[in-house]
């Protein structure tokens, strides 16, 4: 994902998420709906936690530091388990209450219009930020399902704004909904019903979140595809006998750590040996732009060493049977 790109649906989420928390708080003033309030609620934490992204990114960005050599680039990572916790707590946890107050304690839903004017501008503001972030995600998707996308993605801006978005407009169908059904049938329990819903889906969208982002903070390797380009491109090399064993982990989505033991020719020297390891580091990153550090070990090749052993035994044989055969002539 391009840094310009997640951005772009970053700062989209964010402009929308901000107009819609003011539309929502004005109609919750005017018509007492708790689903009004819930939703509000959960637009103020979402423009929080676009707010948080951008964080993670600026801060991700410093130079490594002796204490970190490695970089901030994890601090991506963080961030975003962060939003998912916000998401959780602040969005699901108090939807979840005020739907209990209201359905415990019902009200007559007041000025409902304002009720579904405002929910009918944050859906075309919802539904605008959804497309954008959309947009962004395809350019960088291929030919993944959103669900694999959503899971194997390194890069964890695009999957956690898609997700918000989602959740954030089936969130203003079911405001919708429970405000529609406690004007017609007069009972404020529909209220309640709605903003119940509407935790249950954030609660659901932050423990998907919480689960990818705490995979990738506590380290994530290649995919198997691309693990396989890495292997390719260490044995094409023509000093690389064979790939041992290899470590692979994302420091962050545009920094891959590659840690390998390779196994060596037994004849090679080492200056062969340290221009296969060049060669094969070049090779990797052409194939491979995120492998920012790339450590190999180089080790003598098991089954060179055993047929160079064999074939000296075999001289050694051959030398010791000449004389026996002259002293017999």
């Amino acid at each position: 994902m391009s840094a310009e790109g997640g951005t772009k649906a970053i700062v989209a989420a964010l402009a929308a998420n901000l107009g819609i928390a003011a539309s929502k708080a004005v109609a919750f003033a005017f018509t007492g709906s708790s689903s009004m309030l819930a939703e509000s609620i959960h637009s103020v934490a979402d423009s929080g936690n676009q707010g948080l992204l951008l964080l993670g990114r600026k801060r991700s960005e410093r130079d490594r530091t002796p204490e970190h050599p490695f970089g901030y680039g994890r601090e991506r990572y963080f961030y975003a388990f962060v939003v998912a916790v916000v998401l959780f707590t602040v969005g699901s946890a108090f939807s979840l209450y005020e739907g209990y107050h209201k359905i415990s304690h019902p009200e007559h839903v007041k000025a409902p219009v304002w009720a579904f004017a405002v929910l009918i501008v944050a859906i075309v503001l919802e539904t605008f930020s959804f497309r954008t972030a959309i947009k962004e995600s395809n350019q960088v998707r291929g030919e993944q399902s959103w669900w694999s996308f959503i899971r194997r993605a390194k890069a964890p801006e695009l999957p956690v704004v898609l997700l918000e978005d989602l959740a954030a407009l089936v969130g203003l169908f079911l405001a919708l909904f429970g405000v529609s059904m406690a004007v017609a049938t007069g009972d404020g329990v529909w209220d309640g019903i709605g903003t119940v819903a509407i935790g249950v889906l954030l609660g659901v969208v932050a423990t998907i979140l919480a689960i990818e982002t705490k995979s990738l903070l506590i380290g994530e390797g290649v995919d198997p595809d691309t693990e396989r380009t890495i292997v390719e491109a260490l044995e094409s090399v023509e000093e690389v006998a064979r790939l041992i064993h290899i470590r692979t982990e994302y420091l962050g989505p545009e920094a891959l750590l590659i840690a390998a033991k390779i196994a060596v020719y037994h004849d090679d020297t080492a200056a062969e040996v340290a221009r296969g390891i060049d060669a094969a580091e070049a090779r990797i990153r052409a194939r491979c732009p995120e492998a920012k550090l790339i450590y190999l070990e180089p080790a003598l090749d098991e089954a060179s060493r055993t047929g160079a052993a064999e074939a000296g035994a075999a001289a050694e044989a051959g030398a010791g049977a000449a004389p026996e055969a002259s002293a017999s002539s």
